[in-house]
């Protein structure tokens, strides 16, 4: 086996996300031969077959995607090490950074955050993506090498296998339901309902009271369900860091005396942990979850 160069890593990379060499090698500036070239012999490099050929193009094996999340990683590794190696001369903190997060954190955590990183390190351009928090989440994007850093949802077994991390806070759930009912018990309404991670004690919790419904409504984005509260149309049993964004006619009521909580943390691969743009901004994180006060629902307001 000989290593791979940097140049196949980006050919295995533009072929994933194109889906197809033809369109890869237009990205590329290359020719289709030539990209076919590279990955064939990507692949005898590898042993093993890294993508299916077909009329709809070219789809990532299992292999295939174990091989092109490692290529993005070296790929951004290696990016790094060119825009640290330069700030080292006067300590500059510089270059893009990736971050990945679910949609209330990316809304209510990281504005503060980022506003203060910027201000201390002018050089740095964050870039954030929302990524739903089902299935892998910005844990998967993170792993993938699509984002430096991800605000993940942590239970106590903390960072999935092969990343590090840290919980930043855990945020307890409270009970969102409609401003203008006071004559009617909110635990009574509709349950509207969307997909998330949680932590296995909160599923406990859960699963041990009689009184929640099943879900009337379910939709994707929590916005929306807060959206539908407002209007009167049921209730939700929400995180606190999402009902800091709960608009008017929605109120909030605590869960006590026990309530499910979620841990927020960050993850990110260990080679991420050494870069100077990423221990700045863990740093930043810190600072913001030690001063987080999403322990009462006054704290959503």
């Amino acid at each position: 086996m000989s290593d791979l160069a940097p140049h196949e890593l980006r050919i295995l990379i533009a072929v994933e996300r194109e889906r197809g060499f033809t369109a890869a090698a237009t990205s590329l500036g290359m020719t289709q031969s030539a990209v076919s070239h590279a990955v064939r012999t990507c692949e005898r490099k590898l042993g093993a077959v890294l993508f299916d050929r077909g009329r709809h193009g070219a789809r990532p094996t299992a292999a295939g995607e174990r091989a092109v999340a490692y290529a993005r990683r070296i790929v951004r590794l290696t990016e790094t090490m060119a825009a640290e190696v330069r700030g080292a001369r006067d300590g500059a903190v510089t270059g893009p950074l990736r971050i990945a997060a679910f949609r209330s954190a990316a809304a209510h955590l990281l504005p503060a955050v980022l506003e203060r990183l910027t201000a201390r390190h002018p050089g740095l351009s964050p870039e954030v993506r929302i990524v739903r928090e089902i299935g892998r989440g910005t844990a998967g994007e993170v792993a993938d090498g699509r984002a430096d850093l991800g605000i993940a949802t942590l239970d106590a077994a903390g960072p999935p296998p092969g990343l590090t991390g840290a919980r930043l806070f855990e945020e307890p759930y409270a009970l969102a339901h409609p401003e203008d009912r006071p004559d009617t018990d909110p635990r009574t309404l509709p349950l509207i309902d969307w997909d998330e991670n949680c932590g296995s004690y909160t599923r406990e919790w859960w699963a041990g009271q009689d009184w929640i419904p099943s879900a009337t409504l379910r939709v994707e984005d929590d916005t929306v369900v807060l959206s539908m509260i407002a209007r009167g149309m049921g209730m939700s049993i929400m995180p606190m860091l999402t009902l800091a964004g709960a608009p008017a006619g929605v109120a909030v009521t605590s869960l006590a005396p026990r309530p499910p909580r979620r841990g927020v943390g960050y993850v990110m691969a260990p080679e991420s942990a050494e870069s100077a743009a990423v221990r700045a901004l863990v740093r930043e994180l810190r600072s913001a979850g030690a001063a987080a006060a999403w322990g009462s629902p006054e704290a959503a307001r």
